[in-house]
């Protein structure tokens, strides 16, 4: 007996990555020493206070049981005063926040609490799959992708955008391509909202991970109609946690948290209450010494890809923020990275994320500096 797989999914696309992945395994099971600057997940252990407090806390009974598919009112209201300190915005946290098992599921799932099938979602290209598969095809709308451009360095041209969708995407600092927003670009994109009744979905996992000096807003500062999207995930290494979190609107939070009434029972407790400790970190508007340590690696990695790459004759940008380098190859994006991986290094190809993405891959800066020069002097062999 088989059986079909609805619709719904096999609209979606080939999974790009999973090739990638199975080549990588067999290079590998030859023996090839592998540098691999594809998968976005910090090689920062997670900092060793916020592991001690999961000890504690997973050693209290009153978390074992389940957790409030909200969100523990302690976790909200640690969320609420991180958001006060960081960014100069009050929020309610009984109405205007809830709990996430990960960014990611927030970002597809509120599709579900506003999205009709047919209607058409924003999406921006290259971006996150999440926006257009997990959160518009999966929910049987119409996935509209909005090219980001170099030459519009990588922000949505406004003035093109159709005027009749349901919900618009957007994520600054930005996965792939590490490009910043400006506060005028990002007022003027929640006027526009406003003006054409668009729901604003704003996926902030990046907002700490920036370099020289630059401190990334949260959409919330300019306007109050938008659900934003945050994490534990990238700022404390904690990408195996699971712990994200919406703000925003309070019927956009309202939504969200029906649809997740119907289909999870809420994070762990004590998987809360350690990232409500690691939240409560922030005094203010400067990152804490657990936080800033992270950056300063990255940003050290980052100098020294830039500059290595530089020299091979490639013309690379200094993304203010994220950990990726978004790197305008001159060719085809998958035969770039398989020649990449020919002398052992993985990079994401650009195509994976979009139409708009080919011709660059994404190097993502979580190896060491010293793999990140030995990846160098293997493409100086090739290049």
């Amino acid at each position: 007996m088989t059986f079909e797989f609805a619709s719904r999914l096999r609209a979606l696309p080939p999974y790009l990555f999973a090739e990638m992945e199975e080549q990588a395994a067999r290079k590998r099971a030859e023996g090839v020493d592998l540098i691999d600057f594809g998968i976005g997940d910090p090689d920062i252990p997670t900092p060793p206070e916020i592991v001690e407090i999961v000890r504690e806390e997973v050693a209290k009974p009153e978390n074992h049981t389940y957790p409030s598919s909200q969100g523990e009112s302690a976790t909200r209201e640690a969320i609420a005063l991180h958001y006060e300190r960081r960014f100069g915005v009050k929020v309610d946290p009984d109405t205007q926040v809830c709990v996430l098992l990960g960014s990611k599921e927030g970002l597809a799932n509120i599709c579900r609490a506003f999205v009709n099938a047919g209607e058409k979602v924003l999406s921006p290209d290259p971006a996150y799959p999440v926006y257009a598969q997990g959160g518009a095809l999966l929910t049987d709308a119409v996935p509209v992708k909005t090219p980001l451009l170099e030459e519009n360095e990588f922000m949505m041209d406004i003035s093109n955008l159709p005027r009749d969708a349901k919900m618009v995407y957007m994520n600054y600092p930005n996965n792939p391509t590490g490009a910043i927003a400006t506060d005028g670009f990002l007022r003027e994109m929640l006027e526009w909202c406003d003006d054409t009744q668009t729901i604003m979905c704003f996926d902030n996992a990046y907002s700490e991970i920036t370099f020289d000096d630059y401190v990334a807003p949260s959409i919330l500062q300019f306007g109050d109609n938008a659900i934003e999207f945050g994490s534990v995930s990238k700022t404390f290494n904690m990408t195996g946690y699971r712990l994200g979190y919406a703000v925003g609107s309070a019927d956009l939070v309202a939504g969200m948290k029906k649809v997740k009434s119907q289909i999870d029972s809420g994070a762990p407790k004590f998987i809360q209450g350690a990232a409500a400790k690691a939240l409560l970190e922030y005094e203010g508007k400067e990152r804490p010494g657990m936080v800033q340590r992270n950056c300063d690696i990255y940003q050290e990695r980052r100098d020294v890809l830039v500059k290595g790459l530089k020299a091979l004759g490639f013309q690379t940008p200094d993304p203010k923020a994220t950990f990726y380098l978004w790197l305008n190859v001159g060719e085809d994006s998958m035969e770039f990275t398989k020649k990449m991986l020919d002398i052992g290094i993985v990079v994401t190809p650009g195509i994976g994320f979009g139409e708009h993405g080919e011709g660059y891959v994404r190097l993502a800066l979580t190896r060491s500096v010293n793999r990140i020069e030995e990846a160098l002097e293997r493409m100086e062999t090739t290049f």
